[in-house]
């Protein structure tokens, strides 16, 4: 069998464990898929001898193309049930967009190293959030405006774009925080998810043209085989991890994810040393 074909078929298989697994924990946890397909993805490419220097990279695009799809459809579902807060969006989404190309041309520049870093700051923030913020925490008693909300959706779309999640990580904690419905932010979440990923899977594309060392399939730093599995994958397993979502103590389920991003990220900081 061609060495590449059969490179192929181990990589779909494998994605189809990383969908599943990161479908099941969406789905269990509330979360967004990138904050999981991401580490996991990282540690698949690992696995497949990916050069160091373009498997972070390869990662946070692959998570942001999917992130496309499963935006489309949450946001379809949130805005039916009128959980989407458009006036929020106008202008909270272009500085989003500006946050996102700036995200990508820096992500696109600087080392595998330090994109690797960068994630694994972000997963311990989450993981504190989840672990040991109170549920009653507030900043302050509403979203600012004018300039502050700006740099606000700036930052949201820079970091998420460099790590490769759709926002959900950050922009449900930040609308909460400023004194927000749960319903809404989450709602809302998923219409900048959008506002991320598809100039973000442009950008992840465009900037690894020219890199060497991605596996077969890759467009950049987008792998078509991982999309084309994880999209329908983490759709069909999320329900699973719903399900399994009433068997456990809400407080449990926050206190596990803290801990598995925690362990997370201690790997990834590993992985530069």
């Amino acid at each position: 069998m061609d060495l590449d074909l059969l490179t192929i078929i181990s990589l779909a298989v494998a994605m189809l464990g990383v969908g599943v697994f990161a479908g099941v924990l969406a789905g269990l946890l509330g979360v967004g898929g990138g904050i999981i397909i991401v580490p996991a993805l990282f540690q698949l490419f690992a696995f497949m001898d990916v050069d160091l220097a373009v498997r972070m990279h390869l990662a946070v695009g692959t998570s942001l193309s999917t992130i496309i799809v499963t935006s489309i459809s949450s946001l379809r579902s949130h805005s039916q049930r009128g959980a989407v807060d458009w006036q929020l969006l106008r202008s909270f989404g272009p500085s989003v967009a500006v946050g996102v190309i700036t995200g990508t041309a820096i992500a696109g520049v600087v080392s595998g190293a330090a994109l690797t870093a960068v994630f694994a700051v972000m997963a311990l923030i989450v993981a504190w959030y989840m672990g040991f913020a109170p549920d009653d925490l507030r900043f302050a008693r509403e979203l600012p405006g004018g300039a502050r909300r700006a740099a606000i959706g700036g930052v949201i779309g820079a970091i998420s774009a460099m790590v490769g999640i759709g926002g959900g990580s950050l922009t449900v904690p930040t609308l909460v925080l400023c004194n927000y419905p749960i319903r809404q932010a989450v709602g809302t979440a998923a219409a900048v998810g959008l506002i991320i990923a598809i100039p973000g899977t442009a950008g992840f594309m465009l900037s690894g043209l020219d890199a060497e060392g991605l596996p077969p399939l890759s467009v950049g730093y987008v792998n078509l085989v991982g999309f084309a599995i994880l999209v329908p994958v983490t759709w069909v397993a999320a329900p699973w991890g719903a399900r399994l979502a009433h068997w456990i103590r809400p407080r449990l389920l926050r206190l596990c994810f803290a801990g598995f991003l925690f362990v997370v990220s201690i790997r990834l900081f590993a992985s530069l040393v």
